[in-house]
Order: C-alpha cells, then sequence, then structure tokens
C-alpha cells in the first residue's frame, strides 16, 4: 500500500458525485492494493486454477486471492484465461441480459484484448468480430492474445475510426471503449493521476466525440452499441451519450441490477427521453473504476449487407476454390471453412462470414484473420503455432504432455530433451492443453515456439 497525491480539482469533482462522506471512503479504496482478476476461457478449461472468488457479473471471471506469476504459468501463454479488470466484464451481463444476436461485432479500440477476447467467447462458432487497433505496436500485442485465445472468429484491424465510414449499418453491436482520462486507474496507474487536470479530461472528450461523430453509424437496425471508459467525470461519459442521441438515432436500454453488485446507475435526461449509465466505485465493487452504457438503433434504421462479389481480387490473398476447401476440411478434420493462401501458408476462415469478410476487405487495413494453419510441402504440413493453440482439430499428430518445468523451457525456446515416440513433428500440452511444436527428428528436437513471444525473464 502506498500514498496516493490527488488532485484537488479531481477531490471536488468527486465530492460533487459521491458526498463528502463516502468520498473519503473512495480515496481510502485508492490507497489499497487493486485486486487481481482473471476471465477464463471456457473453450480450453472449466475451473479456476487459483484460490479466488466468482465475480456475480461473469460466469467465466474470478478475482483471485493474491496475485500469481503469470508469466511463468504455461495455462496463461496456452490461452486458458485472460488477466482482465472484474468491472470492464460486465460486458458478460449485457450480452446475456439483452441475448444480442450473435452475428458481426466491431471492438473498435481493442489492444490489449480482454474485450475482444470476451467478445470473441460470446460469438463463439456463431459469429465474427472485428477487433481493431490504431496504435500499430498495441495491435501486435492484440493481436498474439486473439490468436492465443483461439477461437479462429475474429478479424484484427488497424485502422483510424474514419476509415471506417464505408461500413455504415454493417455492425450488429459496436464497443466503443474509449481512450479516456483513466481517472478509473488511478489506484492501478501512476501515469494517470500524474496527467489528470481539467484540460487533459476536456482534451479527452473532445476526442471521443470525434470517433463517435465518425462511428455512430456503423451499427445496423436493431444493433447495440456500448460505450464505456475507465473515468468518473460527466464530460467523458453522459455528456458523450448526449452528443451521440443528437447526432443518430439511438434508443435507451436499461440494464437489471443486483442491489448486491452496487453498481451505482445514472439517468441521462435528453432529447430523445432519459438514457442510462453505470458507474463502478472501486470502494463498492470488487474491481477499478468504470463507466458504461448501452444504447440500440431503431429498427428501421439503416441495414448494410455485403453483396457477393463474382471475382476475388486482392494484391495478396488468393482466395481457395470450393473444392479445394472441402478437400482440406476432410483431411484437416475441420468443418464449413474457406481457405485464403499469404505468401503460401493457408489460412481457415469460417466459410459463412466469406462474404462480410471480402468486404471488409476493400475497406480496412487487415493484420491477421482467422487462424493460420502453415505451410503445405508436397503431403507434409508445416503446422503454425497459431493453429497448435487454436481449438481446430490436430488430428493427424502426436500429442507429447510436459511438465510445468519442461513447459516453461519450452515456452524460453531452449533446447528440450524429452523421449518421444514418433519422428515428425508432435505437438506439445501441458495439463492437456497445446502449448506448441516441436519437431522430433530422431537425433534432436527442434523447438518451434514463436521467437518473438518467449518467455525472457529467468
Amino acid at each position: 500500500m502506498s500514498e496516493i497525491t490527488i488532485h484537488p480539482e479531481f477531490q471536488k469533482r468527486m465530492n460533487l458525485l459521491l458526498g463528502e462522506v463516502e468520498y473519503q471512503e473512495f480515496e481510502m479504496a485508492l490507497q489499497e492494493d487493486s485486486l487481481t482478476s482473471i476471465r477464463l476461457n471456457p473453450f480450453k478449461i472449466s475451473t479456476c486454477p487459483f484460490e479466488g472468488n466468482p465475480i456475480p457479473w461473469s460466469s467465466n471471471g474470478f478475482t483471485l486471492k493474491k496475485r500469481p506469476g503469470f508469466t511463468l504459468d504455461p495455462l496463461f501463454h496456452a490461452g486458458a484465461y485472460y488477466v482482465q479488470e472484474a468491472s470492464s466484464m460486465f460486458i458478460s451481463e449485457i450480452l446475456r441480459q439483452l441475448q444480442v444476436p450473435k452475428g458481426i461485432f466491431l471492438d473498435l479500440a481493442a489492444a490489449p484484448g480482454g474485450k475482444s477476447t470476451l467478445l470473441s467467447t460470446y460469438l463463439a462458432q456463431e459469429g465474427l468480430l472485428v477487433a481493431n487497433e490504431v496504435i500499430q505496436s498495441r495491435n501486435q500485442i492484440l493481436k498474439e492474445n486473439l490468436i492465443k485465445w483461439g477461437l479462429g472468429n475474429t478479424i484484427v484491424t488497424n485502422n483510424d475510426p474514419a476509415h471506417f465510414q464505408e461500413l455504415e449499418g454493417f455492425f450488429d453491436l459496436v464497443l466503443i471503449d474509449a481512450p479516456c482520462s483513466g481517472e478509473g486507474m488511478f489506484r492501478k496507474d501512476p501515469e494517470a493521476r500524474n496527467e489528470w487536470s481539467p484540460d487533459h479530461v476536456k482534451l479527452c472528450a473532445g476526442r471521443q466525440q470525434r470517433i463517435l461523430d465518425q462511428v455512430g453509424g456503423l451499427v445496423k437496425g436493431g444493433g447495440y452499441l456500448i460505450y464505456s471508459t475507465c473515468t468518473f467525470n460527466e464530460q467523458e461519459n453522459e455528456e458523450m451519450i448526449r452528443f451521440l442521441v443528437s447526432e443518430f438515432a439511438y434508443e435507451p436500454v436499461r440494464m437489471e441490477l443486483d442491489p448486491k453488485w452496487k453498481i451505482e446507475e445514472s439517468s441521462i435526461p435528453t432529447e430523445e427521453g432519459t438514457f442510462f449509465g453505470y458507474r463502478f466505485y472501486p470502494h463498492r465493487v470488487p474491481g477499478e473504476g468504470f463507466f458504461i452504457s448501452v444504447l440500440k438503433r431503431p429498427n428501421d434504421a439503416y441495414n448494410q449487407e455485403p453483396k457477393k462479389k463474382k471475382d476475388f481480387k486482392h494484391p495478396f490473398l488468393k482466395m481457395v476454390d470450393e473444392k479445394t476447401c472441402q478437400t482440406l476440411d476432410e483431411e484437416l478434420g475441420f468443418e464449413n471453412s474457406q481457405y485464403y493462401l499469404l505468401n503460401d501458408s493457408y489460412f481457415r476462415f469460417p466459410s459463412m462470414w466469406k462474404t462480410h469478410f471480402e468486404q471488409i476487405l476493400q475497406s480496412l487495413n487487415i493484420r491477421y484473420f482467422g487462424t493460420e494453419i502453415g505451410k503445405k510441402q508436397k503431403e507434409e504440413w508445416i503446422p503454425s503455432h497459431d493453429w497448435a493453440v487454436s481449438i481446430l482439430p490436430k488430428k493427424d499428430f502426436s500429442n507429447q504432455e510436459i511438465s510445468e518445468n519442461e513447459a516453461l523451457e519450452f515456452l524460453r525456446k531452449n533446447d528440450l530433451e524429452l523421449t518421444l515416440e514418433k519422428v515428425g513433428w508432435v505437438l506439445l500440452t501441458y495439463q492437456k492443453l497445446p502449448l506448441g511444436w516441436v519437431k522430433n527428428l530422431g537425433n534432436r528436437v527442434n523447438n518451434y515456439y514463436p521467437k518473438e513471444w518467449r518467455i525472457r525473464n529467468l
């Protein structure tokens, strides 16, 4: 626990929001250590691997008794769980309550991937997620986390919000986790505390307004927009909802809250009716500060359905013909796949979303899509790491279960001393979860863990 210095103007604003008595509880909570929480990948594990308590608004979420060393946990690298802030997992409850149709979703500011992996889980094999991040370095982290999650139902893009204009009315759900002043992260992030000022709040609000102006029309008729921030002030929250409904047609959505959750609902009066926002305060909930609001697009709003194109043309991607796709599915044990070739490597994509994907290709800068399977030389596959950690079958490869120490040596990309029965490609597993490939050459074992992902600490 460390003493936190708080800007006097922030104290004044929070006193107005909470009242003087409760503000003291809030400030005391900022002096405490943050709770660590994780969300399980239900396609990989079903029980929490650590001692913890369930998060009431997330069936896969847990707050942990103490923070483990995630870097040295092979399950973390296998995509068994994601370390995510508990308050933001409320998106799971929104999806559950509203029974949002499993169509095509957009996570506009997606890195590092917490909310994207949550949406990917909800969509499962029925929907498609576009996970976008404008900052190149953060885009790489997003891509890595979605590959580890392994569901193969995602397109990773690297675009400014303005680039989405051709996709008006295209998405069943748009999540805008807006860049903000970070007031809700004050106890976790010293930089957020140091950067805070009334001018910084104003700057963030201006940026949020520009984003909403550019993407407010992307939701199709009957679809949903979720707006969230990790901040408390009304300028970046309620005022943004008022701006959004002044520019675009939206209807209010009200969530049902269990009083035990201690989430605070706020009413947002507008000329279009009363909308609703939900605040999470760190002295009330097992998480950090958070704000979220849900809006619904009227059923008669514009819907853009992608048109099937006669010929596929792309400077880098080559589409595999239907007959070959069926042959590959039979060989690999997959179903309903469309394959594309990029630099002689096969990528598997859900065929039901082929037309949507090809429309997105025309508008956005795509960094990754579906699951990279690998290259084929004559009859032998050179399998990708992405395939290894995906939930897709690996039916013709032998598996080898390894110990924790062996798993850590593999994840460090060190040489391995393993006794392997079969020569050729072998899938290493830890607690029955795939970690990646090695190739047994008889006299030695080559480690094919991605160099850029290797564990660097001892």
